[in-house]
């Protein structure tokens, strides 16, 4: 089911977290924090979405990561319906793009539900202070075409690294439904 996400509720606070990555490594909100600000990436490994912006997100995250901006990617959906987004999966998905970030599982998908998450990918922007500041799509690209894209979530967390403040004008992101239990 094809889902836009809501509109960001500027300046709400990252609801803290402890989640796994597949090999069993935990992460907490407060070890993912950048001293720039953090992006939160509910994606998963099946979806068409997130597949065609995959190495998109690997490059900009790059960049991200150089400007001090932390990078996480959780995967909320429910596995057992879709053996695609199993962790072993997961594993096999951020090898083939290069994930320079943890990928982790949220199994119960309490994060999802805290943080509001509705499709994937849906990404959440939070400035140092852990304030969000964006909630929208990666670029203006189709999905068949990334010629002359405008990076949006990278010139928006460019600029919340910069000042802290998120743009005015955010064009939500578009996806696959989050496969809950």
């Amino acid at each position: 089911m094809l889902l836009d996400t809501p509109k960001a509720q500027i300046g709400c606070r990252a609801q803290p977290f402890t989640l796994s990555d597949p090999k069993g490594i935990s992460y907490s909100l407060s070890e993912l924090q950048g001293d720039h600000g953090l992006l939160i990436a509910f994606i998963c490994n099946h979806c068409p979405y997130v597949k065609a912006i995959a190495a998109r997100l690997v490059e900009d995250a790059k960049r991200l990561q150089d400007a001090g901006v932390n990078v996480v990617a959780i995967n909320a959906n429910d596995y057992s319906q879709v053996p695609q987004d199993s962790p072993a999966n997961m594993l096999l998905f951020a090898e083939k793009y290069g994930f320079t970030f943890p990928y982790l599982i949220d199994e119960d998908q309490s994060v999802a539900k805290a943080y509001g998450a509705v499709c994937t990918p849906d990404f959440f922007g939070f400035n140092r202070a852990a304030e969000l500041q964006y909630r929208g799509r990666l670029d203006s690209a189709t999905m068949g075409d990334a010629t002359n894209r405008q990076p949006e979530l990278l010139d928006a967390m460019l600029a919340i690294a910069a000042t802290g403040q998120g743009p005015a004008t955010q064009n939500p992101s578009i996806g696959c439904s989050i496969k809950w239990k």
